[in-house]
């Protein structure tokens, strides 16, 4: 009987292997030769489903956000609100562990890249504002304000808003330097940091 083969699983283990190229060695290190060899893979097994480089990054990143949006929309169902809801949905975000490590270095290395790669740019300004819309949320429970009917909209009154770009220019800051200098900030630092500046919020 001939072996049926999960193809969306292989794409998947092709996905993750380049992640981890990408985290060793950049975009620039990710070619098809090197993320065959990390995925045990002949080069003409690539080839069968992603026809060039460029195929195969934009899927790995793609993926990546999959990723990232199922764990916070599991928060999101899970019955939880207020400031604990707040902080689970901001933590998604940030290295607080070796795979969410690698998906920062992953997505940092896609916005570099997003310069010069309309398809990059296209995720890069989505993830934005999915992110920007995250971070009303995470306001509006810890202000325990009414849950907005369009979180794509600004908040009102403006001083929500004002608060919500706040978070999300602090996120970003606070994941950049928990990858980029992770020696002076480990996990335990960089949530503590976090729930600080939650805090803060609440008041």
């Amino acid at each position: 009987m001939p072996k049926v083969v999960d193809h969306e699983q292989r794409r998947q283990e092709l996905a993750q292997a380049l992640w981890r190229v990408v985290d060793r060695a950049g975009f620039e290190g990710a070619t098809v030769r090197a993320v065959a060899t990390e995925a045990n893979w002949s080069m003409g097994a690539l080839r069968y489903y992603f026809d060039s480089q460029q195929r195969l990054l934009h899927f790995a990143v793609e993926i990546l956000i999959e990723r990232i949006g199922a764990r916070l929309r599991a928060h999101l169902g899970a019955g939880i609100a207020g400031p604990e809801l707040a902080r689970r949905l901001m933590e998604e975000f940030l290295p607080l562990d070796s795979d969410r490590g690698v998906e920062v270095t992953v997505w940092l290395a896609a916005l570099e890249r997003a310069r010069t790669d309309p398809h990059l740019a296209a995720l890069r300004r989505q993830s934005w504002e999915g992110t920007r819309q995250l971070c009303r949320l995470a306001i509006v429970e810890l202000r325990g304000a009414r849950r907005p009917d369009n979180s794509a909209k600004p908040l009102r009154p403006r001083a929500l808003e004002d608060a919500a770009a706040a978070l999300h220019v602090y996120l970003d800051g606070l994941t950049l330097h928990a990858s980029r200098y992770p020696d002076q900030n480990p996990p335990g630092v960089v949530r503590e940091a976090l729930h600080t500046y939650l805090a803060a919020l609440a008041g």
